[in-house]
């Protein structure tokens, strides 16, 4: 079932949303070598209850954490822990609020210190598949439009799109349907509407798109040990036009 939300539910959704990207910026400045991922989740957790919100990832599905963090070759649901960021590292941060029933979701690669230009290309091109798939993201177009704009950008740069996992709908529950996959085809799929909240989060990789959960049976990884990148907004598609509700205001 896709849910279509009012003027006044999106509105709600997006003050869950201003969290979400007000809890990412405010964490960049923890980033840098040395610092461990619990010290990261605790600060983000800390930061959005201070908001009178919650941890929308917090026992979801069973998540032991605030925020997903995940590194170089974690594609994303890492569990924070012990692990300390590294010179050079690529550090991905999911980060979901619930707010008076409604939720947000968003998420932002962080480079670490002095990171290889390609991995920073990386990096770049994830953030322009996000925009592009975005700018799909209007009344009348197709999932697949969204899903062909941020495969075909990322292939023409020689990297590859991860398929076990999808954007979705969000606001009313933390995943709701559509299904937004980051691969696919123009005029394929469920039809645009006003109304409908989704989070695209394009998940780019610089070699294969192969994946597996590690033993933790959280941790998605690249298969051949290769990094990926991962940037989610979540968007409201209005009559005539698309708004980025994790996008400060």
């Amino acid at each position: 079932m896709i849910y279509i939300k009012s003027e006044e539910e999106i509105a709600k959704i997006e003050k869950s949303n201003q969290i979400v990207a007000e809890a990412l910026l405010f964490i960049e400045k923890f980033i840098e070598p040395g610092v461990d991922t619990k010290t990261l989740n605790d600060e983000i957790e800390n930061f959005i209850i201070k908001k009178k919100a919650r941890p929308a990832f917090k026992g979801l599905y069973g998540f032991p954490a605030a925020a997903c963090i995940s590194i170089n070759d974690e594609v994303v649901h890492g569990i924070p822990g012990k692990r300390k960021l590294k010179n050079g590292d690529i550090v991905g941060i999911d980060v979901g609020v619930e707010l008076d029933d409604y939720y947000g979701d968003g998420a932002k690669t962080f480079c670490v210190g002095n990171v290889t230009p390609e991995w920073r290309r990386l990096c770049k091109v994830t953030q322009e598949c996000l925009m592009l798939g975005i700018e799909q993201c209007r009344a009348g177009n197709r999932v697949g439009d969204i899903s062909a704009a941020v495969q075909n950008h990322a292939e023409g740069n020689g990297f590859s799109v991860v398929r076990d996992l999808v954007g979705h709908g969000v606001g009313i529950k933390p995943h709701e349907d559509p299904q937004v996959p980051n691969f696919g085809t123009k005029g394929k799929g469920p039809k645009l509407k006003p109304g409908m909240v989704l989070a695209i989060e394009p998940m780019i990789n610089l070699g294969g798109y192969q994946v597996y959960t590690a033993e933790d049976n959280w941790t998605v990884k690249t298969a051949d040990g290769q990094p990926s990148a991962h940037y989610e907004h979540s968007v409201a598609i209005l009559n005539d036009s698309v708004k980025i509700l994790t996008k400060l205001s």
